[in-house]
């Protein structure tokens, strides 16, 4: 079993374990944790009562935060021409075709997320054996694969993040920084739930929503409230 450090057990100290919290009193309690040198990350993990082994119950998708994470996202963009240019134009910090595929091939991975035009994807194709495992390739489902690059690479530095559930039915979303307002981490926890709970597939059974906790990079998971949760997602 690991073992925690001093500030660890005491912001432990500070969470009911056995209670279930609304989002804005767990948000209010991670802030008033002992803080770290970093500005940590608050990320949510939800657990779904979905089944990833069928294709129509793979929950993915990307969901535009509000206030952002408060990250530096690094984008890498696969296109040609006149949309190499707009990309470029938006921020993209890397933009190429054929010689940016190359680059990878040899090792090259100073990008958080790739975006591609359609017309590159027949070649970008080829790194399906490198992105895929890190959950980098350009997907239709979160926006990455476009003819709007610019307005692609603008959202996503504007805060647009990807979500999608892992083989254990759970998804992870950072939701901002702890040096966030709570409301601003609120209206982010908002945004997110709403498409979660949207993203609802019709084959999935029973309970939709079986857990919720959300948490600080280096601190202990608060539990919320999986009806609170649906109700601030705005299920009806």
């Amino acid at each position: 079993m690991p073992k925690h450090g001093k500030r660890y057990m005491e912001a432990a100290k500070m969470v009911d374990s056995a209670k279930l919290y609304e989002p804005v009193e767990a948000l209010n309690l991670i802030k008033s944790m002992p803080k770290g040198k970093f500005d940590e990350s608050i990320e949510v993990a939800i657990r779904l009562g979905v089944d990833p082994r069928h294709a129509d119950q793979q929950i993915r998708g990307a969901v535009a935060l509000p206030y952002g994470t408060g990250r530096t996202v690094r984008v890498a963009v696969f296109a040609k021409g006149e949309k190499a240019k707009e990309a470029q134009e938006a921020g993209a910090e890397k933009v190429g075709a054929e010689d940016l595929i190359e680059e990878i091939q040899k090792g090259w991975m100073e990008f958080d997320v790739a975006v591609a035009t359609p017309d590159m994807m027949g070649a970008v194709g080829k790194l399906g054996k490198i992105l895929g495992p890190k959950g980098l390739m350009p997907n239709p489902k979160t926006g990455t694969v476009t003819l709007e690059v610019g307005k692609a690479v603008k959202e996503i530095k504007a805060g647009k993040v990807e979500y999608r559930v892992d083989k254990t039915g759970i998804v992870h979303v950072p939701i901002g920084k702890v040096s966030f307002d709570v409301d601003k981490l609120a209206r982010n926890f908002r945004a997110l739930l709403d498409v979660i709970v949207k993203a609802k597939p019709a084959s999935a059974k029973g309970t939709y929503l079986k857990s919720v906790v959300v948490s600080p990079t280096m601190g202990p998971g608060v539990k919320i409230s999986p009806q609170l949760a649906a109700q601030t997602g705005g299920e009806r």
